[in-house]
């Protein structure tokens, strides 16, 4: 039997980050068995389904790796009503379903007044039975499932267990609406049906789902999926992840300047894990995941986690392709960072072991590609009270310096520092401020030899600009 799984999200917003860990599950789960992970757009709801939140959805799973098979065949709900009707109808003709005629004003008044009365609430239709030589004609009634009252219905899940739901809980739940287009419950069912799905993994928020849609395999005479319920992602504070905690498209996330590498990394340590494995690369978490491996407690957001994990990946990465994945991702500078790409290359070395995501190195490596650097503050400060006469000197002596590689800038900086009786460090301020326009960098003579003599003695004549002293 090959292994099929499914991610289906509703196109009413961005892809939430625990979307995307359930379709990194659903993802690694079909590669480890050598089966298809299949993607469903779950449109049903079409006020609040949009044709950007489809966009967003194709974008972040493609920027994630997360490639569905079938590529041209995604399923969309809202295209597939016929087959649903078809079903309800099926349901129908068996005595597995009925007509109801009770209008939705009729349920919540019943509703209200067994929550007045603090009781649970339950509808019972009077159509369930009803011979239909009584039904109305001027009311378009819903398919309503005819549900078992007595027993349970149990939930066979991988990780929770045997989670047991008594049939007194669940309601004839609607399959068509009385305009004729299908619930979410039924088009669910049918959907999976109809794909081969063998193995839904989804958020245990979707337990009492799970029940209900038991119910109709049941009734359509059809093998349930194998199911796992993974726990949501908290907070650090333990509460139900919220946009307060960073709960936030995964564009957002690439936004904040974040590798899908180490985004997909963080995600699958959420809840799942390999011995003491910390750094999973995508290879070794197809070869490896299972579902004996998910954890029942629910996992913590942490974003200190994916800073640490994101500086791994970008101190990993070839110089040439992060140079390359700077400026595809920079919202304003990619003309800067194409234009001294090659600059950029010889510096990444030194540049990404600086940096926690794409934007802190976008900022640093302004210091090789900015022709107007600007200046903080601080090094401002630096420059105003620096030794006029000792810049001039370092200006001269780096102008006749033969080989301006990064020894002898070194060379020559420490014979000007002896001289003058000064430790190094203390030379090298005003220098570095000039240079750069900040007090911390890499290595300068590194910064000088890779931007070479000319620009290196531009930058530094810039000191005039801030001495009004000088002559």
């Amino acid at each position: 039997m090959t292994v099929i799984t499914r991610f289906a999200p509703s196109p009413t917003g961005l892809l939430h980050i625990g979307s995307a860990r359930t379709a990194l599950f659903n993802y690694l789960f079909a590669k480890h068995h050598q089966g298809k992970f299949l993607l469903r757009i779950e449109d049903t709801d079409q006020i609040r389904s949009t044709s950007e939140a489809v966009d967003a959805i194709f974008s972040g799973l493609t920027w994630l790796g997360l490639n569905w098979d079938d590529h041209n065949q995604v399923i969309f709900q809202s295209k597939r009503n016929d087959l649903y009707q078809e079903a309800a109808l099926t349901l129908l003709a068996t005595g597995q379903a009925y007509y109801c005629f009770t209008s939705q004003e009729e349920i919540i008044k019943q509703r209200d007044e067994a929550i007045a009365n603090k009781q649970h609430f339950i509808f019972n239709s009077p159509w369930r039975d009803a011979d239909p030589i009584n039904y109305p004609t001027d009311i378009k009634p819903v398919i309503r499932l005819k549900a078992p009252r007595q027993g349970s219905t149990i939930i066979h899940d991988t990780l929770q267990g045997d989670v047991v739901i008594k049939n007194d809980h669940l309601d004839d739940m609607v399959l068509l609406r009385g305009d004729g287009t299908a619930t979410y419950m039924l088009a669910v069912v049918v959907d999976d049906h109809d794909m081969r799905v063998t193995n839904i993994i989804r958020g245990d928020d979707h337990l009492t789902n799970a029940a209900r849609q038991i119910l109709l395999y049941q009734a359509f005479g059809w093998s349930v999926p194998i199911m796992t319920h993974i726990p949501l992602i908290h907070g650090t504070d333990g509460a139900k992840l919220s946009k307060r905690h960073g709960a936030l498209g995964v564009q957002e996330y690439q936004k904040m300047g974040y590798l899908p590498e180490a985004l997909c990394n963080y995600l699958l340590r959420l809840g799942w894990g390999h011995k003491d494995e910390e750094i999973i690369s995508r290879q070794q978490a197809i070869e490896w995941f299972d579902l004996e491996g998910l954890s029942k407690a629910p996992a913590r957001l942490d974003f200190a986690k994916i800073d640490n994990l994101n500086a791994h990946y970008l101190r990993q990465m070839d110089d040439a392709e992060l140079v390359e994945i700077l400026a595809n991702n920079s919202e304003n500078n990619q003309e800067n960072i194409n234009k001294h790409r090659e600059t950029l290359i010889k510096a990444m070395a030194s540049l990404k072991v600086r940096c926690k995501n794409l934007r802190e190195l976008e900022e640093l490596s302004k210091i090789y590609w900015d022709d107007y650097i600007n200046y903080s503050a601080e090094a401002e400060e630096v420059i105003k009270n620096c030794d006029i006469k000792l810049i001039t000197q370092i200006i001269s002596e780096l102008a006749n310096l033969q080989n301006f590689d990064q020894d002898a800038i070194q060379i020559q900086f420490k014979e000007i520092a002896s001289s003058h009786n000064i430790k190094l460090g203390e030379l090298m301020k005003p220098v570095r401020a000039l240079i750069t326009g900040v007090n911390a960098s890499p290595s300068l003579f590194e910064i000088m030899a890779i931007i070479g003599k000319e620009d290196t003695l531009k930058r530094l004549q810039r000191f005039k600009i801030f001495c009004s002293t000088f002559p």
